[in-house]
């Protein structure tokens, strides 16, 4: 009987060890070792620097399906992963885990012109050129400048990319399937969100979000020299010049220089007599 029980407990010892064998596929390169085959085949991919896995949009390739399927939602603009707190939609997990720190975390930078505060003192930094109209980030193509760097790199797609998708209608084309979509509603007439307040419907959600600031009187832009609240950052752009006394327009004829380009067009009537 005890024979028997030896021999058994050999046997599975044995076969744990195949197992381990069997497991065991190990890198001619560097010596790591993976679970499985295909595992193998994927991490031998850093060492040939094959990349199978092409973008048809922009041709960019990548080593895994995964990180292609993720790139892909740059041109699609789809955002899968949603915040469960606020609706805030992200392209990927990691964004999302990011954007969930700023529901649970105990901020503790404050920003000393506004009160604002934030969960990390980059994000602060970044915010307090609101306030200096900092833009440390120059296009190297046209110059124009902008405070973060994100902004910059959305810009300078201006610059490099082609349109891929078009419009049957007008032949116009645009750098993503969205843009393409969005632009589409100006021939078909479509109107998809419709203002909860009143009957006004709008082919942009942007559209619909400034319309229902008429009914909740949100003013979400303030003035950093007066307190004066607005809907529109333009319309804040455009007030704080008061303050600033800037004068960016110049009439083409005098030396005289306007805060609004209507109040510039208007004077240049003078000059031109229309």
């Amino acid at each position: 009987m005890e024979e028997t029980h030896r021999h058994e407990k050999t046997r599975e010892k044995n076969k744990s060890l195949k197992r381990k064998k069997k497991n065991k596929f190990t890198c001619t390169q560097c010596g790591k070792s993976l679970a499985s085959k295909q595992s193998l085949g994927y991490h031998m991919r850093v060492h040939t620097g094959e990349k199978p896995f092409t973008c048809s949009q922009c041709g960019k390739s990548f080593r895994e399906s995964a990180k292609l399927i993720k790139h892909m939602r740059i041109h699609t603009g789809e955002k899968p992963f949603t915040c469960s707190q606020c609706g805030m939609s992200f392209t990927d997990s990691s964004n999302l885990g990011r954007h969930m720190l700023t529901h649970t975390r105990k901020k503790k930078h404050r920003c000393d012109q506004c009160g604002k505060t934030f969960l990390i003192e980059s994000y602060l930094k970044r915010h307090l050129r609101t306030h200096t109209k900092e833009k440390p980030y120059p296009c190297s193509v046209c110059g124009n400048s902008f405070t973060r760097q994100d902004s910059l790199i959305n810009h300078q797609k201006i610059h490099t990319l082609v349109g891929e998708y078009m419009c049957f209608e007008c032949e116009k084309t645009f750098r993503t399937a969205v843009h393409l979509r969005t632009h589409a509603r100006i021939h078909t007439g479509e109107k998809p969100y419709k203002c909860s307040h009143c009957d006004k419907r709008f082919s942009q959600s942007s559209h619909l979000k400034k319309h229902e600031m008429i009914h909740t009187g949100e003013k979400p832009y303030t003035c950093s020299h007066c307190d004066k609240r607005f809907r529109r950052s333009g319309h804040l752009k455009t007030h704080e010049k008061i303050h600033t006394r800037e004068k960016p327009y110049k009439c083409s004829h005098c030396d005289m220089r306007f805060r609004q380009l209507p109040h510039l067009k208007k004077h240049e009537r003078i000059h031109t007599g229309e």
